[in-house]
């Protein structure tokens, strides 16, 4: 989902000697913005969203009974859904700001020109992947909370527990579901992972269409290896008449190197995502509240041109069901 960048020049600016700056400082804005939207992994980890409130309730329905035989003119039976758990996500603002002195301008420094405005968004966008970074992080660890740049974030699913637990409980029936696992990465941990997503069940204990597409992982080479090991080739190098591998050509990777931030040193966690369900019920959402405004005024007391930058977003996991993940100590023994 492209970011939206407005901008707005206070009066006499384009009078004054800052006025010849204002449109290439814009393009550098647009064109570093352009080039980071490209290579966002967030977008490719949450649904994003827009919204036009403070706030915005998160929520699920359970599935229907289904149909039943009535034999000949029967009865229609009724059949009925009911809400799941709910969860509240409420948008934060974020600002930023840089400068550029008369001075700049009079001696013609172009390059810090160009070097602020690309900084500037560079900071932009960094903010946003480290920020999807942390709360994946900190779902790693468990957590029920996110600390990023001095503030908390809620990190909890609808039903109260964090991401990745061992008792995620149902709403309306059904026994507590784990997707939290110990096992380190190998190809039948992966095969083995995702056959227990794929029984994953809803509020009622129907059986969901969870079908994991994507490998999720922080910039390690041992996992790396491990991974593309295990998915890199149609056939299984490990045996002798070299069987099929069906594990080939199935998955999408990620390689997060701002994951590696937030993970416990030693550890090697990786986790499976399915992103169509993802899509479908929104189980880790980013809203974007307000695109990002940045407006150019001079600064009265310093005669600088100071360009401010302001947005509004903010993001939380809601559906547990879309992610499991392995290499956590503290974490279930996957089935056979």
């Amino acid at each position: 989902m492209p970011i939206r960048l407005t901008f707005s020049e206070g009066s006499g600016l384009n009078d004054s000697v800052y006025g010849k700056c204002q449109a290439p400082i814009r393009m550098f804005l647009e064109k570093r913005g352009e080039a980071f939207e490209q290579e966002s992994v967030v977008e490719r980890l949450f649904l994003m969203g827009t919204s036009e409130n403070y706030g915005d309730l998160l929520t699920s329905m359970t599935a229907m009974a289904g149909f039943e035989p009535v034999g000949e003119n029967g009865a229609y039976p009724e059949d009925s859904m009911q809400e799941g758990y709910q969860k509240l996500l409420v948008y934060e603002t974020w600002k930023d700001s840089f400068s550029i002195s008369k001075e700049m301008i009079e001696d013609s420094k172009l390059m810090d020109l160009r070097k602020q405005p690309g900084a500037f968004m560079t900071s932009y966008h960094r903010t946003r992947e480290l920020f999807g970074a942390a709360l994946y992080g900190g779902a790693i660890k468990a957590a029920t909370t996110a600390q990023f740049k001095g503030k908390t974030f809620d990190i909890t699913t609808a039903d109260g527990q964090p991401l990745f637990s061992a008792a995620h409980p149902a709403k309306v029936s059904g026994p507590a579901q784990c997707n939290l696992f110990k096992d380190a990465f190998s190809v039948d941990a992966l095969g083995q992972m995702e056959t227990a997503m794929q029984i994953f069940c809803g509020d009622t204990e129907e059986i969901l269409d969870v079908s994991p597409d994507t490998i999720l992982i922080p910039d390690l080479a041992s996992l790396k290896k491990d991974v593309f090991a295990a998915i890199g080739a149609d056939k299984d190098p490990a045996t002798s008449n070299n069987a099929f591998n069906y594990q080939f050509g199935r998955w999408t990777v990620i390689c997060w190197p701002y994951l590696n931030k937030f993970i416990t040193a030693g550890t090697a966690p990786w986790i499976l995502l399915d992103s169509k369900y993802n899509e479908q019920y929104g189980g880790a959402v980013w809203n974007d509240r307000i695109p990002l405004a940045v407006r150019s005024t001079i600064d009265e007391n310093t005669d600088a041109n100071v360009w401010r930058g302001r947005s509004r977003w903010n993001a939380t996991f809601n559906d547990w069901r879309f992610a499991a993940i392995g290499g956590i100590s503290t974490g279930e023994d996957l089935p056979d």
